[in-house]
């Protein structure tokens, strides 16, 4: 099964369709009327249905089990096609499409089943995803113009030259997986003067943000937060929360971690942790959901 640990808990949902088409109308009236030899289509189709919704990761190998929290199984008569439709919903990181393809099918093919005995000609056709909602790709924004972004590493040693950045490539990577532009990338001791130099000196250039990395941490070099809190003209806690949330679930260190956010005009403030993983991690956490808050900004303005 392929790593879904990086992912989020959102709320996720699917539905598919299966159509099962009888050769003549006396199996229409079989139905309805309860006169099936092996029961009520409907009621037992749909508690197979609801077994196969459950059984899924037994059968599909790549399939993660996951928790399901909902599912609707209804019919549709017209003419001689029954339309099945499942809808499966859950809280959690990966999506329930092949749950709800799955789901549908058992109850098609359980439909068949009951009624082959008094219908030799049953067909099942067309079954597919009807749609699907929930993920990174519905909380993603597209804008008229392309977001950019400065990336700033905080770091007496790497600045010095004693180690390697990987946090900060981190960083410019995901911003690039999610169109941002990186206009600029610098690398600065932990000093709080040239932290705030920085912060301005982008947010008069005009970039739409400006990610700190490293100085979050508890040492007495480590200013990051210091420096950038009196600039901010609004702190957003909820960022600042969702960064600790997702970090708390992988390690319990993330507790000790101070970043920041907030804005500064139209420009978004970052503080981040300065290890590769706590920066890598806090951008899973925020993108690409997070760059709504450049629409916000946008509907702001226009207000104004």
């Amino acid at each position: 099964m392929i790593d879904i640990t990086h992912k989020t808990h959102t709320l996720r949902s699917a539905t598919a369709q299966a159509i099962v088409l009888v050769s003549k109308p006396e199996t229409i009236l079989a139905i309805e009327r309860g006169m099936v030899p092996k029961g009520d289509v409907f009621s037992m189709s749909k508690a197979a249905g609801l077994l196969g919704v459950k059984k899924t990761p037994e059968l599909l190998p790549d399939c993660h089990p996951l928790p399901i929290e909902y599912t609707g199984i209804d019919f549709e008569i017209n003419g001689l096609e029954i339309t099945v439709r499942c809808t499966i919903k859950t809280i959690y990181k990966t999506g329930v499409e092949v749950e709800a393809m799955h789901g549908v099918s058992v109850v098609a093919l359980n439909m068949y089943d009951m009624l082959k005995p008094i219908d030799k000609g049953v067909e099942i056709r067309h079954i597919k995803l009807l749609k699907k909602q929930g993920g990174k790709s519905d909380y993603s924004d597209t804008f008229n113009k392309v977001l950019s972004a400065a990336v700033i590493v905080c770091s007496d040693s790497i600045s010095e030259g004693k180690k390697e950045d990987y946090a900060g490539k981190a960083v410019m990577a995901k911003l690039e997986s999610c169109g941002v532009l990186v206009k600029d990338y610098q690398i600065i001791p932990d000093e709080k003067e040239l932290i705030q130099e920085k912060a301005k000196h982008y947010h008069q250039e005009g970039i739409d943000l400006i990610i700190f990395s490293g100085g979050t941490g508890l040492s007495h070099r480590d200013v990051t937060p210091e420096a950038l809190l009196p600039l901010l003209e609004r702190r957003i806690p909820g960022i600042e929360e969702a960064i600790r949330s997702y970090g708390q679930d992988r390690t319990p260190y993330s507790m000790l971690s101070r970043s920041v956010a907030g804005s500064l005009g139209e420009s978004l403030l970052l503080a981040l942790p300065g290890s590769t993983k706590g920066a890598q991690e806090s951008m899973d956490a925020l993108f690409p959901a997070l760059l709504h808050i450049f629409r916000i900004f946008q509907g702001a303005k226009h207000d104004s």
